[in-house]
């Protein structure tokens, strides 16, 4: 009698041994398939070997409590720990195939945001039918756990109100949907912008671009405006160009044909708003605005057209004899003899005005008009 049960049990024990066997090997070539359909048979066959190990185990075990006598442990506690496991394994699988094909959605060119959604309502209803199935399994009734499950909630709600609301608010944010994975964003009323690399249930999490991870609640965005410069369809180049007062007489062509090198740009969208005119007496320039839109978004790209742009506008210039006008200040003088006239071209005009005082006592009482220029800067004057 007793031979006869250890040779049984000997027997069980091999087979499960030689099922982890199997399972190790099928381990071993799981990892080393990437996307596709062996990868995804592969795992099934794992989870079948899964699922044997377990119900051996669990039969042998039901076996030695009738041979043995065993008191402390009984039948149903075992098939419970049984059902539970299969179903754990067997819910592993399903969720490892769901985050499969959103990866291969995603491989494919589908929205990232949406792909995780999907993925995960289809979980969440997953869980639920396997946990209803399983507390009926065991007698619960269906009603019941419904029951159950609305008092909890309630309970649950009134105690996490702030998981709550980042919960809902990460619903939100996926079914409105202000962004999306990969997503450049800022707020005018927080000091947040960066690139979003996820959207959980609780937590955002947003890459400044010093590198710096930021987690923001969900719920923040409730609250906040968001602006999404992702997604615009154009940069713009907005400037103004300040000639001298001297150049007055060719503002005209000078704007006429800068006018025409922007509708002749290859890089700027003739679609969209552009403008150049002059459009303002300065202090000490006539000033031309020049407002237009380059077809691209990438910032690098943008730097560069607008460089070619603005180099064009300098070629331009000089090509019709003007240029830039800067600061500049132009002091009269009263004295016995004759007038002194100062004109002070500076930087800074509180420093010009202390070097015209400057000029005007070093002057004295000239026979003839006098006049000085000259460029001081911030370093020099003081």
């Amino acid at each position: 009698m007793n031979q006869t049960l250890i040779t049984k049990y000997e027997y069980g024990l091999g087979l499960i041994a030689i099922c982890f066997a199997v399972l190790m090997l099928f381990e071993f070539f799981a990892r080393r398939q990437k996307l596709g359909i062996r990868a995804i048979i592969i795992h099934l066959v794992l989870t079948g070997i899964l699922c044997a190990i377990v119900s051996l185990t669990a039969e042998y075990m039901q076996m030695a409590i009738k041979d043995f006598k065993v008191k402390f442990i009984t039948s149903q506690t075992i098939y419970f720990f049984q059902i539970l496991l299969i179903t754990l394994i067997i819910m592993r699988t399903i969720f490892f195939l769901l985050n499969r094909l959103e990866a291969r959605q995603v491989a494919k060119g589908a929205d990232r945001t949406s792909a995780r959604i999907i993925t995960r309502v289809f979980k969440i209803l997953i869980f639920f039918v396997i946990l209803l199935l399983f507390g009926e399994r065991f007698g619960m009734s269906l009603s019941g756990l419904l029951t159950f499950g609305g008092i909890g909630g309630i309970a649950i709600g009134m105690a996490s109100k702030d998981i709550l609301s980042n919960f809902f608010s990460g619903v939100m944010l996926y079914f409105d949907r202000p962004f999306n994975i990969g997503d450049w964003v800022s707020s005018p009323d927080r000091q947040i912008e960066g690139t979003v690399m996820e959207i959980g249930w609780r937590i955002t999490k947003i890459m400044t671009f010093d590198h710096r991870p930021l987690y923001i609640p969900n719920s923040v965005f409730s609250t906040i405006s968001v602006e999404n410069p992702g997604r615009m369809t154009n940069r713009r180049i907005k400037t103004e160009l300040g000639l001298r007062y001297q150049d007055a007489d060719k503002i005209g062509i000078i704007t006429s044909e800068i006018r025409t090198m922007l509708q002749n740009h290859p890089k700027i969208d003739t679609k969209q708003t552009l403008l150049v005119y002059f459009n303002e007496f300065a202090d000490s320039s006539l000033n031309i605005m020049i407002y237009c839109f380059t077809k691209t978004v990438k910032w690098a790209e943008w730097l560069e057209y607008q460089q070619d742009v603005y180099l064009k506008m300098i070629e331009i210039v000089h090509q019709h004899g003007a240029d830039f006008a800067f600061p500049s200040q132009t002091v009269y003088l009263d004295n016995d003899d004759a007038p002194v006239k100062l004109d002070i071209s500076l930087v800074n005009s509180d420093k010009g005005a202390d070097m015209a005082n400057q000029l005007a006592a070093a002057a004295g009482k000239s026979e003839s008009e006098t006049v000085v220029k000259g460029r001081v800067d911030q370093n020099q004057s003081s």
